[in-house]
């Protein structure tokens, strides 16, 4: 059996819903932007994709040097 809710009900789920998302506490985009500035800026020496691998043995891309055909 198939359970359908009435146009009320659905409608009544969607205002539950909206007022939920009302209540999210929210903060400008400028000041998201400047908390992920500080974050990157804090992090930026344990960021592989700036320093690289150190030491280079590390990095689990590196090419191999050979061509291996199994």
């Amino acid at each position: 059996l198939e359970f359908k809710m009435s146009t009320l009900q659905q409608q009544r789920l969607i205002v539950e819903q909206l007022r939920r998302e009302a209540a999210i506490r929210r903060i400008n985009v400028s000041q998201a932007v400047e908390d992920i500035k500080k974050f990157i800026s804090d992090h930026a020496h344990d960021d592989i994709l700036i320093n690289g691998f150190h030491p280079p043995k590390h990095n689990p891309w590196k090419d191999g040097g050979r061509c291996k055909v199994l």
